[in-house]
């Protein structure tokens, strides 16, 4: 099996269905823009008949981003796919995603369709979308909460219809990271023709596993990730693309894959994708939060002082940070204030050093952070 990890971004589409969050043709471009220069394998562009918005994006961005496969989202309906052929015809690389629910759930309640014909619609999608581009993705809405055999039997008839891609979403969040992946795997190693496609990760993060999960797909086989930057999405949100990318990149020990993706850009992809949807990302988010490489802690300071793996797996200019940083609070120790005093210039002989040391607990117990300002008043105290 390919060691190679395809990152399908879809901050575009599912990011963008954020409650709250919407994105003009200027912002798409520049984000999408940014998304190609990170390494992203597929950017799915939106939902071409959804709105005349999403139209323009997809047909806009196939017009202008090159060296990237563009995805347009479809329902299992012919029209969806002719409009989303139309929108995709200036792309370089098209691609047509469509699908439908194969739980009981969304089978009954949704789609009010039986299995055979939920099987039979989704063969008619897929056949249809190969006729009008080489490149047909097929999403297996709610797997998570699925009958297995009947999943299997729909991947084995799209993939002879024609699909190269098959997703697997978690739609709900509901599975569990062993549940995943041995759905991921059960497909791979119960479908006849499972080795005529690229099996997907599609998770969302409603308990909290998204990540886990998608990793947990790929040890499974699957060798498609679908992501957004800060795991912005419905609800809870998608997997995080950071996060993803991270963990195959720093356990390559475990997961043996590797991705494109640029990782030194990823920092400053974050902070555009935040402040251009208005999705402030939490600070103690995994790799890309402003504390993600910062220390308080006395004892962690004093231990990434002496030796940054003692408590950071991450080097911070991976990720396109400068450097770790040490926040000075009232758990400080004598090592970080010694750390922070000589970036600003300053030594002092232990006696004094002592001094400005208890000063300064003081201070930090008024204060959720010492500040440069701060320290620089305390050594003008004598």
């Amino acid at each position: 099996m390919s060691d190679r990890v395809y990152v399908f971004d879809t901050t575009l589409r599912d990011g963008e269905q954020s409650p709250g969050v919407h994105l003009d043709m200027a912002q798409k471009l520049t984000i999408g823009h940014a998304l190609v220069d990170l390494g992203v394998d597929i950017l799915e562009a939106g939902f071409p008949i959804s709105s005349p918005g999403d139209f323009e994006s997809v047909n806009t961005l196939s017009k202008e981003l090159k060296g990237v496969t563009i995805c347009g989202l479809t329902r299992a309906r012919a029209k969806d796919i002719e409009v989303a052929a139309e929108a995709l015809q200036p792309a370089e690389r098209p691609r047509i995603h469509t699908g439908l629910g194969v739980s009981k759930n969304h089978l009954e309640h949704k789609l009010r369709m039986t299995e055979d014909e939920g099987l039979e619609t989704g063969v008619k999608a897929v056949k249809l979308a190969r006729s009008l581009v080489n490149d047909v993705e097929y999403f297996m809405e709610d797997s998570g909460r699925a009958e297995r055999d009947y999943v299997y039997r729909v991947v084995e008839a799209v993939i002879a219809a024609g699909a190269t891609v098959i997703n697997v979403p978690d739609t709900t969040g509901f599975s569990t990271p062993q549940e995943y992946r041995d759905l991921i795997q059960g497909i791979i190693e119960n479908v006849p023709n499972s080795d005529k496609a690229v099996f997907s990760c599609h998770c969302h993060n409603d308990l909290g596993m998204a990540t886990a999960n998608c990793l947990a797909g790929v040890r499974g086989g699957a060798r498609q990730v679908e992501v957004t930057i800060n795991g912005i999405g419905e609800r809870a949100g998608n997997t995080a693309l950071e996060e993803v990318v991270m963990a195959l990149n720093v356990r390559q020990d475990y997961y043996a894959c590797t991705t494109r993706i640029q990782t030194q850009k990823l920092l400053e992809v974050s902070r555009m994708v935040s402040e251009m949807t208005g999705m402030v990302v939490q600070r103690n988010k995994a790799v890309v939060g402003a504390n993600a490489y910062a220390h308080s802690s006395g004892i962690h300071q004093d231990g990434v002082l002496k030796e940054r793996s003692t408590y950071e797996i991450i080097d911070p200019t991976l990720v396109g940070a400068l450097r770790s940083e040490i926040v000075l609070t009232a758990r400080s120790g004598r090592h970080g204030l010694k750390h922070r005093l000589f970036q600003l210039g300053y030594e002092f002989p232990s006696e004094r050093f002592e001094t400005i040391y208890e000063a300064f607990l003081k201070v930090a117990d008024q204060k959720s952070e010492v500040d440069d300002e701060d320290l620089r008043q305390l050594v003008s105290v004598r």
